[in-house]
């Protein structure tokens, strides 16, 4: 399939009639329906019901209606995202992020650097931390925050801070009648709910390291795609979920308690490419040593161990 094929489904599926459409593309109808036919046969589903009046979506057509529409849509940013940097009229900071970044420092830092350098275009993209560093070497991101340390020569890895785990624990259950910090030996036996599921390594892998540092077996390990999915399962009471201190506050229907011990901690690791001196990515840098300067809520030592950050010059 191609973009034409997509923009011509597309316009079929808002005006629900093969003759608006044609005329609106500016084409004849009967290679509108040839190319909407060669698309149901390469899927190998149908698409649309052509025996009502108007068109009608089918269940499969309703599925790839909306995800043409985001495609299309993420087709349209690059061409104008490109063309801004193609005419001089804008610079662009890619930034990949995994998901639990966002209860910490990550959207106070992207509020300043908006101010400090509105010329910018910063794009902000949801990615695991093992795919940030083949992001960052083939030039789709410029700066990934993770949570996985790594070897890679060809990228700069800055630990950000060492920020403290928590388990979520069902309210009403026996863990659920102390705020206390929980030690690891409380997991034994139990149903542990990890994520992501992939790609790994994860912070699955994290949480289950810190386990096996601690010579602790969980009773059964479910693993799900999201932290919102694992929380969801511990306010079902389906099992405990270990997750980094800042994202306490995403469920008020469950119980938080920090995990104790040694190493039960999840570093914040800011990357970028070896080499790489961009002005924009220096400016970050700087960002971030004014905010911790300031000391800010989300960086106390009720969610994290004290580090000194300190960035080499790369």
């Amino acid at each position: 399939m191609d973009l034409r094929q997509l923009r011509y489904f597309v316009a079929v599926a808002r005006e629900r009639n093969f003759t608006r459409a044609a005329e609106l593309l500016h084409i004849a109808q009967p290679p509108l329906s040839r190319q909407i036919q060669l698309l149901e046969e390469e899927l190998g589903v149908e698409l649309l019901i052509r025996t009502s009046r108007p068109v009608r979506l089918t269940e499969a057509g309703r599925v790839f209606y909306e995800q043409a529409l985001q495609i299309l849509g993420r087709v349209e940013q690059m061409r104008n995202a490109t063309r801004r940097v193609g005419l001089n009229q804008n610079s662009v900071l890619s930034i990949g992020f995994v998901a639990s970044t966002l209860y910490g420092g990550l959207p106070a830092l992207v509020r300043k650097l908006r101010q400090h350098a509105p010329e910018v275009d910063i794009q902000l993209l949801e990615m695991m931390s093992v795919q940030q560093l083949p992001a960052l070497k083939e030039g789709r991101i410029d700066l990934g925050f993770g949570r996985l340390r790594h070897s890679d020569p060809n990228v700069v890895s800055t630990v950000l801070r060492e920020e403290r785990l928590a388990v979520a624990i069902p309210e009403g259950t026996a863990l659920a009648a102390s705020s206390d910090p929980l030690p690891v030996e409380a997991l034994a036996g139990e149903k542990l709910i990890v994520y992501p599921r992939e790609p790994r390594p994860s912070f699955a892998d994290q949480v289950l390291g810190v386990l096996l540092d601690h010579d602790v077996r969980a009773g059964e390990v479910q693993e799900v795609s999201e932290i919102q999915t694992a929380l969801g399962l511990v306010a079902a009471e389906a099992g405990l979920c270990v997750v980094p201190s800042s994202a306490r506050k995403l469920r008020s229907d469950v119980h938080y308690r920090l995990l104790a011990g040694e190493r039960t901690t999840s570093p914040v690791v800011l990357s970028h490419r070896t080499g790489d001196n961009s002005p924009h990515i220096e400016l970050v840098k700087q960002l971030i040593q004014d905010m911790y300067a300031e000391n800010p809520p989300w960086l106390g030592l009720e969610h994290n161990l004290p580090i000194r950050t300190s960035f080499s010059k790369s």
